[in-house]
């Protein structure tokens, strides 16, 4: 279980590629794709679908043995985005010795340190001509190998630097790509770098290439560390772990009287205002376009929603234990201490006192240990996909995930039993 992790971790350097694979795992298991301009098939129980939305966002579904407006759905929602840079148009910037670094911009809120010094590469998506102008093509992208670096400066230079230095988004974080050896490639490093990805899938000239959202990622890949392999260190724990926990969860799970979900959303660590974030209506549509190709009618998608449940799945923070003044003294999750339901006065999650006892139930039937999760009372929290999905779906729901550590550093550390507990509750809760 945990290699398969490694292995999805690995192959997902970005948000794209994530849904690409989470994609061709429902494919293999016998999800079909949905188009959802078209009008839905007939659902029988037990059929197995799914829809995108960006290629970064993908809903599966697996109808149950009764109407959704009569036993509601079971949802487990998470988010394929995860902190990093991104490559801005025009990105070459050569300079003296004929260095190019690439001009970034940065995407959410990583700990910009922990991406220096380090052997990164270029993944995601390149948008290249079609036959219809409204219908360009969509081509992804992941240089698997070591392609770029931000150095930092010779402590020789900056003295302080042990000291704590405020770093610059924009002088201090712009990686190296390499140095041009001809003229021919002076504004060309990056684009030749492109299509010599491309092309090993198809022939596409740089005429064809109309515009691209690529991002950095870390190119050292996922393992597993500690005395007995206990944890586990990569990027994107946050909360690639958790969307395959229920990937899994849910191809494990059985057919049951009620409809099964999985919602991985998109834009989780800048805010969800997107088509294919959690504060969308895209996927309200789905599911009232559910009920009514089932029952005919929009009654049967509001009954649906009162009888839903929602985990919202996305990682916690484990005990750090060089810094124990952070945490809230009696709440404070522990790695390999199981799932932990966070809660919040200031309703930033979306559990409450009878979600969390519904969750702790689903954790004891499938017996698993559960924890809680409190901020340090002086120590301001993040929020996560619960409350800003439950403004538009009003769902009861818990918000939860695995503890981890160093959350949007470069590399995070999690628990090897926190994720084979994970996938134990979330197939447990399908099974309901």
């Amino acid at each position: 279980m945990i290699k398969r992790l490694l292995d999805f971790l690995d192959k997902s350097p970005v948000n794209f590629l994530a849904v690409k694979n989470i994609v061709n795992e429902l494919e293999l298991n016998g999800f079909h794709r949905i188009d959802p301009s078209m009008p839905l098939p007939e659902l029988k129980a037990g059929d197995k679908l799914y829809v995108t939305k960006n290629d970064s966002s993908v809903y599966a579904f697996r109808i149950g043995r009764q109407p959704i407006a009569d036993k509601g759905f079971h949802m487990i929602c998470a988010h394929s985005d995860s902190p990093t840079f991104r490559v801005k148009p025009n990105a070459e910037m050569l300079t003296e010795g004929g260095m190019v670094r690439l001009n970034t911009e940065v995407y959410g809120g990583p700990i910009m340190s922990t991406w220096m010094d380090r052997p990164l590469t270029l993944a995601g998506r390149v948008i290249v001509r079609g036959e219809d102008v409204m219908a360009p093509e969509t081509m992804l992208i992941h240089v698997k190998r070591p392609l770029l670096q931000i150095t930092n400066l010779a402590i020789h230079f900056n003295r302080q630097v042990n000291d704590g230095v405020k770093l610059s988004k924009q002088k201090d974080m712009l990686p190296l790509l390499g140095q041009i050896t001809n003229t021919l490639e002076a504004g060309n490093l990056l684009i030749n770098v492109i299509l010599e990805e491309l092309n090993k899938e198809r022939h596409v000239s740089k005429e064809d290439i109309l515009d691209f959202d690529l991002y950095l990622a870390d190119a050292t890949p996922a393992c597993t560390y500690g005395v007995h392999n206990e944890m586990i260190s990569s990027g994107r724990l946050d909360d690639l772990s958790m969307c395959f926990a229920g990937l899994e969860a849910l191809l494990a799970a059985k057919d049951s009287d009620t409809t099964q979900v999985l919602a991985i959303f998109d834009n989780e660590e800048t805010g969800s205002q997107t088509k294919q974030g959690a504060a969308s209506p895209f996927l309200a549509f789905m599911l009232k376009r559910i009920a009514l190709a089932q029952s005919n009618t929009e009654e049967a998608y509001y009954q649906a929603v009162e009888r839903a449940f929602m985990i919202s799945a996305d990682n916690a923070h484990a005990w750090h234990p060089n810094y124990p003044e952070k945490y809230d003294p009696t709440n404070h999750p522990v790695l390999g201490g199981g799932p932990a339901i966070k809660f919040n006065a200031a309703q930033k999650y979306a559990s409450d006192a009878v979600s969390a006892a519904i969750f702790a139930g689903i954790c004891q039937k499938a017996g698993v240990p559960c924890q809680k999760f409190v901020n340090h009372s002086d120590v301001a929290g993040g929020s996560t996909l619960g409350n800003i999905l439950a403004s538009s779906i009003p769902l009861k729901g818990v918000d939860m995930g695995n503890a981890i550590l160093a959350m949007h550093s470069c590399r995070e550390t999690g628990s090897t039993k926190d994720h084979e507990y994970c996938v134990k509750a979330f197939t447990e809760f399908y099974n309901l």
